[in-house]
């Protein structure tokens, strides 16, 4: 195998990337990195290349981006026929949706907030089946 460069053991990537040796299993077998060029003895290695794909990868999860939005910026990331705005449109549209889930999660931050401010002014020391909280949840 010819090399031009370091290549790093699956461990050893995983260490550098901060991530576990499964999650580029994963990302291998979901073909959002290459397969692994292999040594005489079948122990996968990698690139500095693929250890740079891989982090941006984990970048883009840690920042919520879906698999496909992940799949679709590591395509524009090597296409000279794309430009940067594509980019910008993904961001922006996951923006939103960042911003959606903030709102329900100020909603419900603001339910439970009421539940439990009930639950302290009126039902405080009452058996717990009684609690206001229970009734706050319950289906209809």
């Amino acid at each position: 195998m010819a090399s031009h460069g370091p290549v790093f053991t699956i461990g050893s990537t995983a260490k550098r990337a901060a991530i576990k040796t499964s999650r580029i299993r994963y990302y291998e077998e979901i073909g959002l990195l290459p397969k692994a060029a292999r040594t005489q003895s079948d122990q996968r290695i990698y690139t500095t290349a693929d250890l740079k794909r891989i982090i941006f990868i984990k970048w883009c999860r840690d920042f919520g981006f879906s698999l496909a939005q992940v799949r679709k910026l590591l395509g524009l990331s090597v296409s000279a026929s794309h430009d940067c705005s594509e980019v910008g449109q993904i961001a922006s549209e996951h923006l939103g949706e960042i911003q959606q889930r903030i709102a329900e999660l100020q909603q419900l931050e603001t339910t439970l907030r009421g539940l439990i401010n009930k639950c302290e002014g009126v039902c405080g020391g009452s058996p717990g089946r009684e609690c206001l909280v229970f009734e706050g949840i319950q289906v209809s």
